[in-house]
C-alpha cells in the first residue's frame, strides 16, 4: 500500500495580521477600518481565523465582543509575529556608523590608494572608529571577487564589468606629463615631437609598453621610446622625478577642484605638463556587486570613498549617496 502523506499548511501572514487587529480592537468593524478594509470582508476572515483555531475567537457579550481564553493567550504572540513582519517588511535603515564594527576589503591602483587612504582613515576615525579597511592591489578579476565577496568595493579606472556589477563614476581625470625639475622638456614649448622624443616610463600590470598616447602619437606619425615598464605608478613617479624619462600622473580636469591623485606627484617636486595630444579622459568610479547596494555598512563604506576622493557629486553628509549603475 501506498502512504501518501498531506501536504504542508499553508501559511497566510494576513491571517496573524488580521488576528492581531480583531484581539486589539475587540470589534469586526473597527478591526476593519484598521486594516483599511470593509466589515464584511473582516467577518470573513474570522470565520476562517475560527476554522483554523477552532475556537470562536470572539463571543458576543450584549453590545460588545470579548475574547475567549484561546485569544487571550495569543494576543501578545499575534502582536508579537505582526511587529517581527513588520520589521522584516520595512525598508533597511540607516545605520549608525560608530557602531560599526569589521573590515571592509577594497581593491585599488597604487596612486589611487595612496590619494584615498589618509582621508578614508580619517574620516572613519571620527565616524566609524570600529572599522578596518584592507585594500587590495589590482591582483584579483573584479567581477567574479566582487560577486563571491572576497572584495567589497573596487576602484579605479572600471572598464570590464560582469553585467549586474553597480559602478558609479567618482571622478573625471585627464593625464599630464611630469618630469623632474630642469628636465629639458620644462623649457620652452611642448611640442608632440619634443614630447615623443623625450624616454618615457610606462605604467602596466600586464607590462604592456603602449597605450593610448601611442595611438595619438601614430596619428602624427610620431613615436616615443618607452625605457622601462612599471607595474606601480608611483614607483614611475619616483623614477621620473630621480632620472630624466617622463611619466604620466592623472590631474584635475580644467577648472575643477585639486585631484588628490596629483598630490604625490606634488611631494616628489615633479613639474607638470600639459600634453599636446588629444587624449580620452580618465574616468575613476568604484564598483560593487548589487546585493550591497541597500546595505547600511555599504552604503557609508561607499560615501566615505567619494567624500575621500572629492568627486563633484560627493555627498555632503554621511549616507547619503547616488548610486548608478552602468
Amino acid at each position: 500500500m501506498m502512504l501518501v502523506s498531506s501536504p504542508d499548511p499553508v501559511i497566510d501572514a494576513n491571517l496573524a495580521i488580521a488576528l492581531d487587529a480583531l484581539l486589539a480592537e475587540h470589534s469586526v468593524t473597527r478591526a476593519a477600518a484598521r486594516l483599511h478594509t470593509s466589515p464584511a470582508a473582516m467577518s470573513r476572515t474570522l470565520a476562517r481565523l475560527r476554522r483554523v483555531l477552532q475556537d470562536p475567537i470572539l463571543v458576543r457579550a450584549g453590545q460588545t465582543m470579548v475574547p475567549t481564553p484561546r485569544a487571550l493567550a495569543l494576543r501578545e504572540e499575534a502582536a508579537a509575529v505582526v511587529r517581527s513582519l513588520g520589521a522584516l517588511l520595512s525598508p533597511g535603515t540607516s545605520v549608525d556608523p560608530a557602531s560599526l564594527r569589521g573590515t571592509f576589503t577594497l581593491q585599488a591602483a597604487d596612486l589611487v590608494c595612496a590619494a584615498l587612504a589618509p582621508e578614508l582613515l580619517r574620516l572613519a576615525q571620527r565616524e566609524a572608529p570600529g572599522v578596518s579597511f584592507r585594500i587590495r592591489a589590482e591582483e584579483l578579476e573584479a567581477g567574479p571577487a566582487l560577486r563571491d565577496g572576497r572584495i567589497d568595493l573596487e576602484i579605479g579606472s572600471i572598464d570590464h564589468v560582469d553585467p549586474e556589477t553597480q559602478v558609479e563614476e567618482l571622478v573625471g581625470l585627464r593625464m599630464v606629463a611630469a618630469v623632474r625639475p630642469g628636465h629639458p622638456l620644462a623649457e620652452g614649448p611642448l611640442t608632440p615631437a619634443r614630447f615623443a622624443a623625450a624616454e618615457h616610463v610606462t605604467v602596466s600590470r600586464r607590462g604592456r609598453f603602449t597605450g593610448p598616447l601611442d595611438t595619438a602619437l601614430s596619428e602624427r606619425n610620431l613615436h616615443r621610446r618607452v625605457s622601462v615598464v612599471l607595474p606601480s605608478h608611483l614607483a614611475a613617479m619616483t623614477l621620473a622625478a630621480r632620472s630624466d624619462v617622463v611619466c604620466l600622473v592623472p590631474a584635475a580636469l580644467p577648472g575643477a577642484a585639486p585631484s588628490p591623485l596629483t598630490r604625490d606627484a606634488e611631494a616628489l617636486g615633479l613639474h607638470l605638463l600639459d600634453i599636446p595630444l588629444e587624449l580620452p579622459p580618465l574616468a575613476i568610479g568604484m564598483a560593487w556587486h548589487p546585493r550591497h547596494t541597500a546595505d547600511g555598512a555599504h552604503r557609508w563604506l561607499r560615501s566615505t570613498v567619494r567624500r575621500a576622493l572629492r568627486a563633484p557629486e560627493a555627498a555632503s553628509e554621511v549616507g547619503t549617496e547616488h548610486d548608478g549603475q552602468r
